[in-house]
């Protein structure tokens, strides 16, 4: 289960969150919603420890913010909306950096570890791609590969902000239904930023507005 207790960030003299407390289930989607500049990906960014906040964030009861990095990222998976993304590594690579934090340090990967991305490219419709340069893929394309690279974390909590935004509207269907059978089959606990209501409504099994930093509504 993650836990918000009083979440609050703040850039400066600018407050991008203010007070946000909630709950989210082992299991549960919970969708985020609420206008630009509400705080969606800020919410989400301090869940994966990416901007320092006050109040308190917990999942299973350890508060991320004393977790070690490689612990934190057995347990969350964040896909960002501008991810890093290297032109010349290929997509099968890409996706095999989620299993960095099952790798001990001066430790290959292994064929378990090869085998779990293949499996992920060929559910998500990649594997033609897999020795192609990330450079030559389309924007829709790219965000299914940044998806299997979260999803090979293999991590109980998954974080997404904006997933679907460059895919077409087919394309947003499959890559949401995918999330959430696979969240059937491991028990994920899935958050996610996005602004396509009709998307939310149909795949999350509960939604919090947030507005200028705080909880409008949740429910």
């Amino acid at each position: 289960m993650i836990a918000l207790d009083g979440v609050a960030v703040r850039y400066g003299t600018s407050c991008a969150l203010d007070g946000v407390s909630e709950q989210v289930p082992a299991g549960q989607w919970l969708g985020i919603i609420g206008p630009n500049g509400a705080g969606k990906t800020t919410l989400l960014r301090s869940i994966a420890c990416l901007v320092p906040h006050a109040g308190t964030i917990t999942i299973d009861g350890h508060p991320v913010s004393g977790l070690r990095r490689r612990r934190l990222a057995r347990l969350v998976a964040y896909v960002p909306q501008l991810p890093s993304l290297p032109p010349e590594m290929t997509v099968a690579d890409y996706v095999l950096l989620g299993r960095t934090p099952h790798i001990g340090y001066l430790r290959m990967e292994t064929d378990g570890d090869r085998q779990i991305c293949a499996g992920l490219l060929d559910r998500l419709g990649l594997s033609p791609m897999a020795g192609r340069a990330l450079a030559t893929l389309s924007g829709g394309e790219l965000q299914r590969v940044v998806l299997a690279r979260a999803l090979a974390q293999e991590a109980p909590v998954l974080l997404l902000d904006e997933p679907t935004s460059a895919l077409d509207l087919g394309r947003r269907v499959d890559a949401l239904e995918l999330i959430d059978e696979l969240r059937r089959e491991r028990s994920l606990t899935v958050l996610s930023a996005v602004h396509d209501l009709t998307l939310a409504g149909q795949f999350a099994d509960r939604l919090l507005l947030l507005d200028q930093g705080r909880v409008a509504a949740s429910g």
